[in-house]
């Protein structure tokens, strides 16, 4: 009886320990991430540009990947369209306004299956102070060993949202229709670091 208490003794704290090991933590690498925009200009070509610093933290349920979750941070600040005059535009009021608002950010509340390597993951985006729910579409890679042993692993995530939705509503009208497209294609490409047990 005694040997049977202690047997069922160890199992309740080897299962949870078990079932905690099952998600691990993955930190995005800034150094190795970029997050990317392309909006239309003139209705006959399209600008590109991106945003140098994009920070967060993944949840990774390896055996049911609909229990994991993301959390990642864009500083606007750090935009770059490769013109400088337009680039101090789109930090003015006039657009981001990135001294009220100096980070988009998105935080997910479901994750879902949507095929081999590739989730549906919804969540609030918030942008420019207004957030909105949203669903991307997310690849993923295996994990890697890095060059300093550290594991590693890639997502991809790609979005198309209306703008003026999060208070971008600035536009102008030439004769061919919107300086400036409402629809804008947000894609975020992370390399991930698993994180280490303390």
């Amino acid at each position: 009886m005694k040997r049977f208490l202690a047997f069922a003794l160890a199992l309740t704290v080897a299962i949870p320990a078990l079932a905690a090991a099952e998600t691990s933590s993955w930190t995005i690498d800034p150094a190795h991430s970029s997050s990317q925009f392309s909006v239309r200009h003139l209705v006959i070509s399209t600008v590109r540009g991106q945003f140098g610093k994009t920070i967060g933290t993944i949840k990774l349920d390896e055996k049911d990947l609909t229990r994991s979750s993301v959390e990642a941070t864009v500083d606007v600040n750090t935009i770059d369209t490769r013109v400088a005059a337009r680039d101090a535009d789109l930090r003015s009021p006039n657009f981001f306004d990135t001294a009220r608002y100096p980070t988009m950010t998105f935080k997910s509340n479901k994750v879902e299956k949507a095929g081999e390597d590739k989730l549906k993951v919804s969540g609030d985006l918030t942008i420019h102070g207004t957030t909105r729910p949203t669903v991307w579409d997310v690849t993923y890679s295996p994990q890697t060993k890095g060059m300093m042993g550290e594991m590693r692993r890639g997502f991809a995530a790609g979005i198309r949202i209306n703008r003026k939705e999060f208070g971008l509503i600035y536009s102008k009208a030439i004769e061919a229709g919107p300086v400036v497209g409402d629809e804008v294609t947000i894609t975020i490409d992370a390399e991930a670091i698993k994180d280490q047990p303390k």
